[in-house]
């Protein structure tokens, strides 16, 4: 462990910022924003989503390309995007702008977020779900503070609905968070690194390609991801439309909505580093397995709920869902891909996984349009379930891994 705290808390000190940075403005200050600005349900949607789309074209590049240049050149350019963006937010007035400013924000996590992972594999060992583990735990602590504090100053500053100003408070805590984060990680994470030298840019560009193909040519790897991605769709869904549910429909204020989100995200927290040891000792599918179930079964029942401390329940529950899932789905993928692409292994992930978390809001705004709260949530319930079998038949683990 002595040899890996350096930089695993140089990891986790800039993380913590990067993220309550992103999460100030994410959720519920975003889809409440969308909703001043006049959006209905898909339009919220799309707005939640954007960001993430973002990360389906980038987050496999910037993986792969982390492999060739070196994690840490990386890593600063996605917390400049954290640090700066931000502050954009407080020209927006109208949704058109809103959605730019989202799909560039994206480019924060696009960079940091497979990057960082692949620090992390690099150092873990055997450790891979325990450090992981670990690593999003502590970084996560950002979106738990993030989320309560934003529907707090909407709240504490607001008579009624929030009003412009009330946002734009948000976003400005938000930046100064995320030049917290660029301040550290100049500091902590511009030491030079090794990185295996190439002859020319075309042996860099074979490298960068013979990665990708290598990883994404693997049934395990595409898979895996697709259970984190899926059950991420579920989390997307729930961070667009679970404030709106919560204030609109349940008769909850904006703090409540806020502290439904972040009681999720603490008991993810709390539980996934315990779920990683586990998943190290005792193998990787069968808290994949339980833990999309357990997702499925708490975000089908949260549209039949109105009481705050039944809503918290069904978050809780669905946190410790998430933590099994999570706390497993990037080792497994390590465990399966050979340590030299552990970048673009994790670009790859990352990519899947934000095809969940993007489609989430989008499908699930479609779907209210149509149906409602109650039978949207079982058909994206139903997906999770579906999906387990597939993942059980399919994924196996060579004796060398």
């Amino acid at each position: 462990m002595d040899k890996i705290s350096s930089p695993f808390t140089a990891l986790c000190t800039v993380g913590f910022f990067a993220r309550l940075s992103y999460a100030l403005a994410r959720s519920p200050v975003l889809p409440l924003f969308a909703l001043y600005l006049g959006a209905g349900p898909e339009a919220i949607g799309f707005a939640v989503g954007i960001s993430t789309v973002t990360g389906i074209f980038f987050k496999l590049p910037a993986g792969a390309l982390s492999d060739v240049i070196g994690r840490k050149k990386t890593m600063l350019i996605g917390v400049v995007v954290f640090a700066v963006v931000p502050f954009a937010y407080l020209f927006i007035r109208d949704y058109s702008l809103l959605i730019l400013i989202r799909f560039i924000h994206g480019f924060a996590t696009a960079i940091y977020g497979p990057v960082s992972m692949a620090v992390v594999m690099d150092v873990a060992g055997r450790k891979k779900g325990e450090m992981l583990s670990w690593f999003s735990s502590v970084t996560i602590i950002g979106n738990l503070v993030g989320a309560p504090v934003g529907g707090f100053i909407l709240y504490s500053m607001s008579a009624g609905s929030p009003s412009l100003a009330e946002f734009q408070a948000v976003y400005i805590v938000s930046g100064i968070a995320g030049m917290l984060s660029l301040l550290i990680a100049l500091k902590l994470l511009t030491h030079s690194e090794k990185v295996e030298k190439v002859k020319s840019l075309k042996e860099s560009y074979g490298r960068f390609l013979s990665g990708i193909k290598e990883v994404a040519s693997d049934k395990r790897v595409l898979i895996t991801s697709n259970m984190e991605g899926l059950q991420n769709m579920t989390v997307g869904a729930l961070e667009a439309f679970l404030p709106i549910y919560a204030v609109k429909v349940a008769g909850l204020n904006e703090f409540q909505a806020g502290l439904l989100w972040g009681i999720q995200v603490l008991a993810t927290i709390l539980s996934k580093p315990v779920m990683g040891k586990a998943s190290d000792r005792y193998g990787r599918k069968p808290l994949i397995t339980i833990g999309m179930l357990l997702c499925a079964v708490s975000f089908g029942t949260m549209p039949l709920l109105r009481d705050f401390y039944l809503l918290m329940l069904a978050a809780i529950v669905f946190g410790f869902g998430e933590a099994f899932v999570t706390s497993s789905s990037a080792a497994l993928v390590a465990d399966i891909c050979k340590e030299k692409h552990f970048g673009t292994a994790m670009g790859t992930f990352g990519t899947i996984f934000d095809v969940g978390h993007a489609s989430g809001p989008i499908v699930a705004g479609i779907l209210i349009v149509r149906f409602d709260y109650l039978y949207s949530f079982w058909i994206m319930s139903a997906i999770l379930v579906m999906a387990v079998p597939v993942f059980v038949m399919n994924v196996k683990l060579k004796a060398n891994n």
